[in-house]
């Protein structure tokens, strides 16, 4: 058991892996941060036309 986890911590392969997994959580941050916010202002603006209108 320790062998296996003493490959893994020596391969760099798997700490590739690892520097893509933390880039794609911090691209789903901000794309889920910037749709959120997209998606309130898109809200509030169709709610400012819908109430002007009636």
């Amino acid at each position: 058991m320790v062998q296996f986890f003493r490959g893994i911590w020596a391969d760099e392969q798997g700490q590739d892996i690892a520097e893509y997994a933390v880039m794609l959580a911090v691209i789903l941050v901000l794309v889920i941060g910037t749709v959120r916010l997209i998606g309130t202002n898109a809200n509030t603006v169709f709610s400012n036309a819908a109430s002007s209108i009636q």
